[in-house]
């Protein structure tokens, strides 16, 4: 009787949990930006404080990089999307480890090549938008 009661009375689906449009490759660029401009800022500054602190802020910013781009690929991306962009998989989990790289690094050289990847995901997903 009471698994009648709680049952459900239609089955529903979506595209995604909230709607469309609040997913954005921009939110994982501009903390991956910020990950290189601290990168940048700790390699012109010998202020031991000052470096510390730049470092706790860049771990901060590569996992809010890496947090944004984990949720496009795991509630943006569809099986369409893996099958029109087969390299997307592959691509999302270079930049992963490009960010987890920026974020033991202190060369901004590690936030460029995150950016790069970023700019790719970015590519691909204003494609799909247009779609």
């Amino acid at each position: 009787m009471l698994s009648r009661l709680f049952a459900a009375k239609a089955k529903v689906s979506a595209h995604c949990d909230l709607p469309c449009g609040v997913y954005d490759p921009a939110q994982a660029r501009i903390e991956a930006e910020s990950v290189k401009a601290v990168q940048e800022k700790y390699q012109a500054n010998e202020d031991a404080d000052f470096r510390a602190r730049a470092i706790t802020i860049k771990e901060q910013r590569a996992e809010l990089a890496k947090h944004h781009v984990s949720v496009l690929w795991s509630d943006y991306f569809k099986p369409p999307h893996f099958e029109k962009y087969p390299q997307l998989h592959t691509l999302v989990n270079d930049t992963l480890k490009a960010l987890s790289a920026a974020k033991a690094s202190n060369d901004p050289a590690t936030g460029q090549k995150a950016l790069d990847l970023i700019a790719e995901i970015d590519r691909i997903f204003w494609e799909t938008k247009a779609a």
